[in-house]
């Protein structure tokens, strides 16, 4: 069934690959530079359609569905069809298709693909992550030995000011930091020890569900930036890192 599953998400990657004239059908969702486009759709009802088959009981949350959140007790897939909408639009080339399944209110399977690079992040529950096939573990290194990513939460304006003032304050403490558009990509990162610590203050689930399985399969750790548990049924904010990166976020946003 994972193998399908992956299997299905590459063949979906194909679609962002395939896309041309992505400006000619772009629509707003609530909130500020909140776009979805035409291919996001193509996306989502190819990996809606494809997983049914493989896993005809699941439910889904979807980003571009707007459908109520589903009891998560059972199968439910957890999807964003291309995380780094923006990016997508003004050809950055630097997005990626994200796909947890929960059960019992725990992701038990996380996919993230960035078709641009042909990189297939996966991680099972108690099993590891890897990296096309290729097992990826994490150090521990401290905020000062790595670089910290961050996201700045640009459907929510009103957060600019406190993300920008630690993103300054985590400049000072690293080697640099780093803000991509994508946070599942930059959870990926942590995974693979590209960088020691990400942060944003507001996430959807469908932002996060399935890379933060992917960070705590490679060793490393996430939680809200109040060092609670992160959610699968409403927005929350995100701390991911490894264990000493995390413990030191946490004592610097006291």
């Amino acid at each position: 069934m994972y193998r399908q599953i992956t299997e299905l998400i590459k063949t979906a990657g194909e679609i962002v690959l395939s896309a041309s004239d992505i400006q000619a059908e772009i629509s707003e969702k609530n909130g500020d530079a909140n776009f979805v486009t035409a291919y996001d759709v193509k996306v989502q009802e190819c990996l809606i359609e494809g997983l049914s088959k493989i896993l005809p009981q699941a439910n889904f949350f979807a980003e571009e569905s707007g459908s109520a959140v589903p009891d998560m007790n059972e199968y439910t897939f957890i999807i964003d069809p291309i995380d780094g909408t923006t990016n997508f639009i003004k050809g950055f080339d630097h997005s990626a298709i994200s796909v947890a399944l929960v059960k019992d209110c725990e992701v038990i399977f996380g996919v993230v693909y960035n078709p641009y690079k042909n990189k297939m992040y996966t991680a099972l529950k108690g099993q590891g992550a890897f990296l096309n096939g290729r097992a990826v573990k994490m150090g521990n290194g401290s905020i000062s030995e790595g670089i910290v990513s961050f996201g700045t939460t640009p459907y929510n304006r009103k957060t600019a000011h406190e993300t920008l003032g630690l993103a300054e304050l985590f400049l000072e403490k690293s080697m640099d930091i780093r803000r991509s558009g994508s946070a599942v990509l930059d959870l990926c990162d942590v995974a693979c020890g590209c960088s020691n610590l990400f942060f944003e203050l507001q996430l959807q689930p469908w932002d996060y569900a399935a890379a933060s399985l992917i960070v705590r399969e490679a060793g490393g750790t996430v939680t809200t930036m109040e060092n609670t548990p992160v959610t699968l049924n409403k927005p929350c904010s995100v701390l991911a890192g490894t264990e000493n990166a995390h413990r030191e976020a946490l004592e610097l946003i006291k």
